[in-house]
């Protein structure tokens, strides 16, 4: 009888009952973004989170009989996929199109791949690739925050699109607005404060460590200070405390030792300043995890020591 296994840093996950507890502590984690995002963006909001959430786990079941491996729904990795996908979505984002994105990011981003443990990409990273390669306007259209009983949708641009395009008629949200979540955005591009407030709770629950995060955040940061950038809105803005806390710290995707961990970080932030400033799109948090991740075996080719043999996130024990 076959029994499979997950490796990762600290936390170690060692059995398949180790997965939806380390699950279900992010979910917990992404709910502070997820009301404030319901808060600030109301039906679409909760449209766009409830779609992602019920395709997801619903991908995941479909894909499993039909490739006639082992139901994993309830390790809740398909749970965490749809709504981490759903907070790097636009507000007016069609619901077919959300659905289209989540069913990518678990068959492509995933069971292509082999399943939970085997992915080499962060699976809702995939699927936003993907939303924004097909329906570029749609995954770049923005509504302006409603504190009203009544949403009125009023396109707008994000801050990092009016950095980048000069879009003088626009009027950048102040430090605070940015930390409390009241400009255009992602769903979870909202809310620093939120995204905190998950992210102190990841950590003090060990589920991630200091070193992606801070690593990231810093280089970020150190850079807009050499180029006399705003720091703060380096930071404030676009996917990066989401991408800082909750996807580069992804266990499967990122490095297994400390010294790897703070490589990948530090590679992380410096591909998502050049894309920012340099690149064709204003925001470059996505793509910057995305192609990390394709050097997170070298990085741990030349971090884990040779005693621990060869990179494996998932074994098997007979």
């Amino acid at each position: 009888m076959e029994e499979k296994f997950i490796l990762s840093v600290s936390p170690h996950l060692k059995t398949k009952e180790d997965v939806p507890r380390v699950m279900l502590d992010v979910i917990i984690a992404l709910i502070p973004a997820s009301l404030a995002a319901v808060y600030f963006f109301r039906w679409y909001a909760l449209r766009t989170i409830l779609v992602c959430l019920i395709f997801a786990p619903l991908a995941e079941w479909v894909s499993e009989k039909i490739m006639k491996r082992k139901n994993t729904i309830d390790d809740l990795s398909a749970v965490v996929t749809g709504l981490l996908l759903a907070l790097t979505l636009p507000p007016t984002l069609p619901p077919w199109i959300a659905a289209i994105g989540v069913i990518v990011a678990i068959v492509l981003g995933k069971a292509f791949f082999g399943g939970l443990g085997w992915n080499p990409f962060n699976p809702a990273l995939v699927g936003r690739a993907v939303l924004v390669a097909c329906w570029p306007v749609e995954m770049t259209t923005w509504i302006k925050p409603v504190t009203s009983r009544v949403l009125q949708a009023v396109t707008t641009a994000t801050p990092l699109n009016i950095v980048k395009e000069k879009l003088v008629e626009e009027i950048l949200p102040t430090h605070l607005e940015l930390f409390l979540g009241n400009r255009a955005g992602s769903l979870g591009e909202t809310s620093v404060l939120a995204l905190l407030i998950g992210g102190i709770y990841l950590l003090y629950r060990r589920q991630i460590t200091w070193h992606i995060p801070l690593s990231y955040l810093g280089v970020v940061a150190l850079s807009s200070f050499l180029l006399k950038i705003d720091v703060l809105f380096q930071l404030f803005t676009g996917g990066l405390i989401l991408g800082a806390f909750f996807m580069a710290t992804d266990y499967v995707t990122s490095p297994l030792t400390r010294k790897g961990q703070i490589i990948f970080g530090l590679l992380c932030g410096l591909m998502t300043m050049l894309i920012r400033l340099k690149g064709g799109f204003p925001e470059g948090v996505c793509y910057s995890i995305l192609i990390v991740n394709m050097l997170t075996p070298t990085i741990d080719k030349l971090t884990v020591p040779k005693k621990f043999g060869a990179r494996s996130r998932m074994f098997t024990n007979k």
